[in-house]
């Protein structure tokens, strides 16, 4: 593997779709597979430049005529939280946190459907079953964690987010989170992305993998808070991106 390269890895190209991101334009992804002994090193070997997992699938955006999605990462030593997000750690300090092997459970199941329904109504993944869930959490084929919140205020201990959190050989790549859209004065998302760098910097590691950011689109504004912020750019590698640069909404 050592040897392997993303030149050298057989990839195919989606056709193309409308964007999501962006109104009026289409989409297309190069994508291949990850299986075997060589899953894990090529995960990472592509992460760095830029893709993304999916399932059992890495993919990133070869939309023609705009490079707009770029894959970021926030640098978790040097992060230094603003006021903002001071409040919100102290607004879930009451969370217990669970890091578990990647398996379904219908508690999980139940909380996804409710954020999907409350966030992403009009989106694909509302029709989702239990089965398609379990495939989406557990046909994973490198080191994948489920990371649980609960909240030990209340009885029951009720489930309030879950982050699906690939592990890197540099940090913690996030790949979904669901929180309970019920509790929307914690600002769930903001923790939970704020709790992956505590994990990051605890284990001595480097970064936490944002997945793409889109400069233009208000859905992934909020990503260029989390500074210092590096972008991934093809052959000049990973450079930081300014908050100016950005111009990000503080809304989560």
């Amino acid at each position: 593997m050592t040897n392997q390269s993303p030149e050298s890895t057989q990839l195919f190209l989606t056709a193309a779709m409308p964007c999501p991101y962006l109104p009026d334009r289409q989409e297309r992804k190069l994508f291949t597979h990850l299986t075997g002994r060589r899953a894990s090193a090529l995960h990472h070997l592509l992460s760095d430049n830029g893709f993304r997992r999916s399932q059992n699938l890495i993919y990133r955006p070869a939309c023609e005529g705009c490079n707009a999605c770029q894959s970021v990462r926030i640098v978790a030593e040097e992060f230094a939280p603003s006021g903002r997000f001071r409040r919100v750690l102290r607004n879930n300090v009451d969370l217990g946190i669970t890091v578990r092997q990647p398996q379904a459970t219908a508690e999980q199941f139940d909380l996804f459907k409710t954020y999907l329904d409350a966030r992403h109504a009009d989106g694909g993944m509302t029709q989702m079953s239990y089965d398609d869930y379990e495939y989406m959490v557990e046909d994973t084929p490198v080191q994948s964690v489920v990371v649980e919140y609960r909240l030990l205020s209340e009885p029951g201990e009720p489930l309030v987010a879950v982050a699906l959190t690939d592990v890197m050989p540099d940090g913690l790549s996030m790949v979904y989170s669901f929180f309970d859209p019920a509790q929307a004065h914690r600002s769930l998302g903001t923790f939970l992305i704020l709790d992956h760098i505590a994990q990051v910097r605890s284990a001595g590691l480097d970064y936490v993998y944002l997945g793409y950011w889109v400069k233009n689109s208000p859905k992934m504004a909020y990503k260029a808070l989390y500074q210092p912020l590096e972008v991934q750019r093809g052959h000049e590698g990973w450079v930081r991106q300014s908050l100016t640069d950005a111009e990000p909404s503080p809304t989560v």
